[in-house]
């Protein structure tokens, strides 16, 4: 297509509601490192502008090597985060390079990888057999370590002396600066440069691909998970908002090397689904509100080191879909993506020295992007499944600007097909870090245009959404969480995974009486043959919007077998099965479980027979719902009263029957206080049961009678609405 057309193709890519819209960034490059090196001081390090960076592209070589993937020269390159030196797993090992002449130097700038050295040597040589110590660290911790050296030589090394993890030495990049012309260091500013699809993002002049995951705990707890972040090979983090509690993640990543994304909220963020509808025609208040607050954090975070970028909106063009229709929809999206660029000119007019972005759920947005924000540096965009898909849509769109991709990861519930029982069928803990792994290829293959991506979800929330997408709920690391980071790192070798389950079943998946049991049966095995602790877990998120996840009453049958007591809420369930190696790690699997009413003994004599109430909702919901729809047989109809007390629901038998018992299927509305009632003619009533302590689901009433009419005799409401049952039941 030509670059004046849109695509045909307009992929959406997620919708998913955003539940917290305050979410806050976090991140940096630069972290000081060491305790007993000699480091430069802020006066140093100014003179140090008019230095010359003497190593770049020059002869390395060490004394091992991890793999082919991690020669010497990887620490050499220029690449700051796509590439890197790993040496065998002991102690004594090095790496040096040949400056091609003896030379002054002055300052040696280490950035290291996750396993990184805690003492070591910096030396010189001229002849690159005898070497003089010019610099040692003894208490180094990681990150990036800066350090003011003098002497001259040929030859600079790097002599470890001990690790400071399980793992050998490992840097991105080694860099030896000497008297001479002005060199760009990292930590600078950042730029989108080259031309026309073969872009590249660069930190302080040096190239930077982004490889991070959006942040989900609290800022406050950013220095007990950075840490681990910066483990996965993890540079950048992502958020959604900005404001004062931004701080404490921004130096928390700092302090660890990590750069961070800060993210601006604008209404309807999070895509379908989500609320706050803007007039962005016409509300002018709104946008200069929204205007003023991002600029005074902008203002406030653009010299802090971890800034890498600004990202203004979250979805909202996709979004704007649930405020407004046809060409008012229209209206709306040019005006959005016109206050957005409107953003990014302020921005730049503060902060010329980082990037800015905007981000949606749907590549649809981009032409909008493309005819009314120009001031945009690159374009973002959220995408599980169809990743691979943006590279094609950004081809046929004729685009003139690279992108990042913000959000990714395995295919989410508007992706998948349901299963039996109707719900989306959530991928395996296999399907899911094979999901990572696909997306980061999709992101690299797109080479010159995809700078990057941060990941969804660096979260720690144990409930539906988060078995979903975290990479560890509840603290627990996935199978997820080690494809991420072989993908950032190149390598997990020697750490200790997750259990892997496999062949999950579920009976019976469709018809689980409630209260009663269910049998779950899962295959568990760990890989590194640690001792497993399975447990089973239950989430209503399908049958009452519950999205926690809590214990299951069950008993295991030995042999991965488990008899599951099934809830008393009818409808569809999430069953997961949680295996736990007791070394951080845990396997999870989930399957739906349909929960019916338990079977009666008998005959239903009331099943279709005349019904009456005495109100019922004409239309609310999925109303009308008349009383003949609780003796229809079927539990996904339902009778619903009028909202006051009393209220009356009546069965004619046709003729005086014997029964001896009562099923009553409650919708969510049900009574707390009622009698069973009955009658040979319909005006003289008998009690046969009287409860006031109701709560719903399944009332079972062993009681029996003779008689012609059944009556439930409504007093009190569980609920502020009014009664409803799905089912009424009499059993002969």
């Amino acid at each position: 297509m030509t670059a004046t057309t849109t695509p045909t193709t307009r992929r959406r890519t997620r919708t998913r509601t955003r539940t917290t819209a305050s979410l806050v960034s976090v991140g940096a490059l630069l972290a000081t490192a060491l305790s007993s090196a000699t480091m430069l001081t802020a006066a140093t390090a100014a003179s140090a502008a008019a230095e010359t960076l003497l190593s770049q592209g020059k002869t390395a070589t060490a004394s091992s090597t991890e793999g082919a993937a991690w020669g010497a020269s990887a620490a050499f390159d220029g690449d700051l985060t796509g590439t890197r030196w790993a040496s065998q797993w002991t102690d004594a090992q090095w790496i040096q390079v040949d400056l091609g002449t003896r030379t002054d130097v002055s300052r040696v700038v280490l950035n290291w990888e996750g396993a990184y050295g805690k003492a070591y040597d910096i030396q010189l040589s001229d002849n690159g057999t005898d070497w003089r110590t010019v610099t040692s660290v003894t208490a180094g911790d990681g990150g990036t370590d800066e350090l003011a050296v003098t002497g001259a030589g040929r030859y600079v090394r790097l002599q470890g002396v001990t690790r400071g993890t399980g793992y050998g030495y490992s840097l991105w990049e080694f860099r030896v600066y000497g008297g001479g012309a002005t060199q760009p260091e990292p930590g600078g500013a950042v730029r989108v440069t080259g031309s026309q699809g073969d872009w590249r993002l660069t930190v302080g002049g040096q190239p930077y691909t982004v490889k991070g995951v959006t942040w989900g705990p609290a800022m406050a707890d950013a220095p007990r998970y950075m840490p681990d972040v910066k483990s996965m090979g993890v540079n950048t983090v992502r958020t959604w908002g900005t404001d004062a509690g931004t701080k404490p993640l921004l130096d928390s990543a700092a302090a660890h090397g990590v750069k961070v994304i800060n993210g601006f909220w604008l209404q309807p963020g999070g895509g379908p689904g989500s609320g706050g509808c803007v007039d962005y025609v016409a509300d002018s208040a709104y946008k200069s509100t929204m205007l003023t607050e991002f600029a005074k954090w902008v203002d406030t975070y653009k010299s802090h080191p971890a800034t890498l970028m600004w990202n203004v909106g979250n979805e909202s063009v996709l979004g704007l879909q649930n405020c407004y229709g046809g060409t008012e929809l229209e209206a709306q999206r040019n005006a959005y993506t016109t206050f957005v660029n409107d953003v990014a000119k302020r921005i730049h007019s503060i902060d010329p020295d980082h990037p800015v972005t905007s981000t949606d759920a749907w590549t649809g947005a981009w032409p909008y992007y493309k005819r009314n924000a120009p001031d945009l540096d690159l374009y973002s965009m959220n995408a599980y499944g169809d990743i691979c898909g943006v590279q094609q849509d950004w081809v046929e769109g004729g685009y003139t600007k690279p992108y990042i991709i913000t959000e990714t990861g395995p295919a989410g519930e508007w992706e998948v097909p349901d299963d039996a029982n109707g719900v989306p069928d959530e991928p395996t803990d296999v399907q899911k870090a094979e999901g990572y792994t696909k997306a980061w290829n999709c992101v690299t293959g797109h080479r010159g245009v995809a700078l990057g991506a941060t990941v969804f979800h660096y979260g720690t929330e144990h409930d539906f959404g988060g078995v979903w997408f975290n990479l560890l709920p509840g603290g627990l690391k996935r199978l997820s969480y080690y494809a991420l980071k072989k993908a950032y790192t190149g390598s997990v070798t020697g750490d200790n995974t997750p259990p892997v389950i496999s062949d999950m079943t579920v009976t019976p998946a469709g018809s689980a009486p409630a209260g009663g049991e269910f049998t779950v049966r899962a295959d568990v095995r760990d890989p590194d043959g640690d001792p497993v602790t399975t447990k089973i877990l239950l989430s209503g998120n399908y049958a009452n919007g519950d999205k926690r996840l809590i214990d299951a009453r069950y008993r295991s049958l030995g042999n991965g077998t488990f008899a599951v007591t099934a809830p008393e809420k009818l409808g569809v369930w999430k069953v997961y099965v949680q295996a736990e190696d007791g070394r951080g790690n845990a396997g999870i699997e989930t399957k739906s479980v349909k929960v019916v009413a338990p079977p009666v003994a008998g005959t239903n004599i009331a099943l279709n027979r005349p019904t009456t109430a005495s109100s019922a909702q004409a239309s609310y919901g999925d109303c009308p719902c008349p009383a003949t729809h609780a003796t229809d047989g079927n539990t996904t109809t339902r009778w619903a009263s009028d909202w006051s007390d009393p209220q009356w629901i009546r069965v004619d038998l046709g003729s005086v029957r014997s029964f001896n018992r009562l099923q009553l299927v409650w919708d969510p509305a049900y009574a707390r206080a009622y009698e069973v009632q009955v009658s040979d003619d319909g005006d003289t009533w008998r009690t046969l049961h009287t409860t006031t302590t109701g709560n719903g689901d399944i009332d079972t009433v062993e009681t029996g009678a003779t008689a012609r009419y059944v009556r439930l005799q409504l007093t009190a409401r569980g609920t502020g609405w009014g009664y409803s049952l799905h089912e009424f039941g009499i059993y002969s």
